[in-house]
């Protein structure tokens, strides 16, 4: 399992796209900045977990998916590949992992997102399911981002296509 955090705001990522010879497509949105995070994590069996938090990601929230983790997958150790951000490091989380002996962890090297397939389901997931998505508040972003989530969940090869892209780096 890979786990990785992510951001969404209402500034949206401009795509390509066709338009009629002469009418250039204009992109309104708010030009506003609120946001929200997103934790996920990624199997090499093509399953998705996903769970949206109001604010940034820190131990806390971190700690809450690895309970989510947990509970949706029963009876097996399960080990969790992230990178070094600040949350994965904290005391909360040590001391969490400490008491979990199913949970094994293990760190990415420093700087190589492209080891990451999480990194891969965040890029997919802006750059082309939520292409120039302008909402007009929050709350209409994190459902176009969940239905976005759902159509890739219900995608297995799309997700173990994205565990079988970092292996181009080897």
């Amino acid at each position: 399992m890979v786990v990785d955090e992510s951001g969404f705001s209402l500034i949206p990522y401009v795509a390509k796209t066709w338009a009629p010879i002469g009418q250039t497509p204009v992109l309104i949105h708010q030009g506003r900045w609120p946001k929200f995070s997103a934790i996920s994590g990624v199997t090499p069996r093509g399953r998705l977990y996903f769970r949206v938090h109001p604010r940034s990601i820190c131990g806390p929230q971190v700690i809450a998916f690895l309970h989510h983790l947990l509970r949706h997958i029963r009876c097996r150790p399960i080990m969790i590949f992230w990178d070094s951000g600040p949350y994965h490091r904290s005391k909360v989380v040590r001391a969490f992992l400490a008491t979990q002996p199913r949970l094994e962890v293990h760190r990415f090297p420093g700087y190589s997102p492209e080891l990451n397939p999480d990194e891969w389901v965040w890029g997919y997931l802006k750059k082309h399911e939520l292409a120039s998505y302008a909402p007009h508040d929050v709350r209409k972003l994190r459902r176009g981002v969940r239905l976005s989530v759902m159509r890739i969940r219900v995608r297995p090869s799309l997700i173990r296509s994205f565990v079988a892209a970092r292996h181009l780096y080897d």
